[in-house]
């Protein structure tokens, strides 16, 4: 369901982002190891590296999952009104300001 005003109420995908995570965490993780038993320091240093910042978003993702259904609604929670205020205009009505061909 679409209200017009996304660019502000964006919901952020935080399954998917926790899974890709995951996944880029394993792959990092699994390769400074294999680098690191061939002896390529600096390799194993980069990929150590990615998985360190892998596991720092997986933390972020997981608090943010925890902080409840305002941050993550699920899919039977309609969207919410955006705040609107001085910095954000109202979006314009459906069909308002749409170039229209007229007979």
């Amino acid at each position: 369901m679409r209200t017009g005003s996304e660019p502000i109420t964006a919901r952020s995908p935080l399954r998917l982002r926790f899974w890709l995570s995951v996944w880029g965490l394993v792959w990092c993780g699994a390769a400074a190891a294999l680098f690191a038993i061939v002896s390529a320091p600096a390799l194993a240093g980069i990929c150590a590296a990615l998985a360190l910042i892998a596991l720092v978003d997986l933390g972020v993702i997981v608090h943010r999952m925890r902080q409840g259904a305002h941050f993550q609604p699920g899919r039977d929670i309609p969207p919410y009104d955006p705040v609107h205020d001085a910095r954000y205009p109202r979006p314009p009505r459906r069909g308002y300001g749409r170039l229209h061909r007229h007979p």
